[in-house]
This record gives structure tokens, sequence and C-alpha cells, in this order.
């Protein structure tokens, strides 16, 4: 088997930001302005994997995988609409256009796979000792103790597999949200079928995104924690995924 990659983890600072506008016949108290700010920031923490412009949101509010199943999403810039794919919001660049077209290198194709898809988390994920990886378990606390700084924000998973990782940060209930997002569409619906069985995590503010990693669908200042567990060796482009603005 081939070697894997370490996991990668960081954080990202996040500068203070300027509270929304509030017309002058408005009074509002400090307390409320403060929540306002909050939630308009929770909801713009999806964009335009073209243009990288916030979405704009219609439907039920929230980030977990009914709300954002029940809900339709607008880049205003390009005019592209992007909707859940029945289970995960598919934000990759041919979603809404038919005038990309997408690269298929070999290491993203393999996981694509419905079959590795399936045994990933069935006995392929356990090999990865056998690399030097402490296990699932330690390493879920190694990242836990990393992410301290960003508890209570957005932590993103990126190239989640079948959610391993992305469950236990939702479960534990230390982020506010928490986006479990990989190109592939098997390990996205992976990632599902675990989450049906562990009705926890269903109200604990999981979200499913299918996305290119060199293209994540994030405004700047929007994500507080990025996690990529056994990932690097999958993406085509590392320095573009780990270029943060």
């Amino acid at each position: 088997m081939a070697s894997h990659s370490l996991s990668l983890r960081f954080l990202i600072p996040s500068p203070p930001k300027c509270p929304p506008f509030i017309p002058l016949a408005s009074a509002v108290s400090s307390q409320s302005l403060e929540a306002t700010s909050k939630d308009d920031a929770r909801l713009n923490i999806l964009a335009c994997p073209i243009c990288f412009q916030p979405l704009t949101r219609k439907g039920a509010p929230g980030l977990n995988l009914e709300a954002i199943y029940r809900s339709g999403f607008k880049c205003e810039t390009c005019c592209k609409s992007y909707s859940s794919k029945n289970i995960f919001l598919d934000l990759t660049i041919t979603a809404a256009s038919n005038e990309y077209a997408e690269n298929r290198p070999t290491s993203t194709e393999l996981f694509r796979s419905p079959v590795v898809s399936f045994l990933y988390e069935r006995g392929w994920r356990q090999n990865f000792n056998r690399s030097g990886f402490p296990g699932p378990e330690e390493e879920f606390k190694m990242a836990q103790e990393y992410f301290k700084p960003a508890e209570g924000g957005l932590l993103v998973d990126v190239s989640c597999g079948s959610g391993l990782f992305s469950r236990k940060f939702a479960i534990c209930g230390s982020y506010s949200g928490v986006i479990a997002l990989d190109f592939s569409e098997n390990m996205l619906r992976q990632c599902y079928d675990f989450t049906k069985k562990e009705e926890s995590t269903l109200s604990n503010k999981l979200a499913l995104v299918r996305a290119d990693v060199a293209r994540l669908p994030f405004p700047s200042v929007s994500v507080d924690a990025v996690h990529a567990g056994a990932a690097l060796h999958c993406w085509p482009s590392p320095s573009n995924a780990i270029n943060v603005k």
C-alpha cells in the first residue's frame, strides 16, 4: 500500500468584523447588534466556487443536513444557482455550469469509486497505523487539543472521506458548526449513511458539501479551523489548497 501523508491542521485567525449597517431610525441594544452580526456571519459562510463571493441563501436556516437540503444558494455576481444533490450541497464549478470541465487525476478518482468509499471506514482506514498513524481516537484527541483556540467557531473537515472525523467533531459539541467537505460524491454518501446511524450528529450542525480543495467555497475570514486527515496525497495541487487568504 502506498504511504500516506500526515494530517493537516491549521487555525485561521479572525480579524475584528464591522457590525452590519443599522438604519438610524432603528434602536437596538448592543446585545441585539452582536447577535445580528453573528447571524449575518453564519449566513455568509458559503461562497461561489467561481468568483468566491458569498452566496445568498433561501430556505431553512441552520448548518445541518436537513437545513442545507431544504435551501437554495445563488451567486448574485455569476448568476449561478446551487442546491443539494440528494444529500449534499454541490459547490464545484461544474455544478451550476457546463462551461467548465473537471480534472480527473488518478489519486482523486480512486476515492470516488463506490467500492473504495464503502471500504474506507470498514478496514481501509484502520490500516493507516502501518504508516505511523496513532489511530482515530488518538488523532482526534490531538486535533481537539490543537483546535482549542477555535472552540465555538466553524470547523471545516477537508477531504473528509466517509466523515470519520467530521462526525466526531460534530458530536463533541465544541464548534458552532462542522462542514464535512469532499470531492468524492460516494464518500459523502457514506458519510450520510454513517450519520443516519448516529442520530445525535443530525442536530449537531453537520453539513455535507462537495467541493474542490483547490477552490474551497468560503469567503475570506469565514472559517475558524481546518482539518485534513491523511489527505494531502490525494490533492492535485496541495500548494493551492493551503494558500489561506
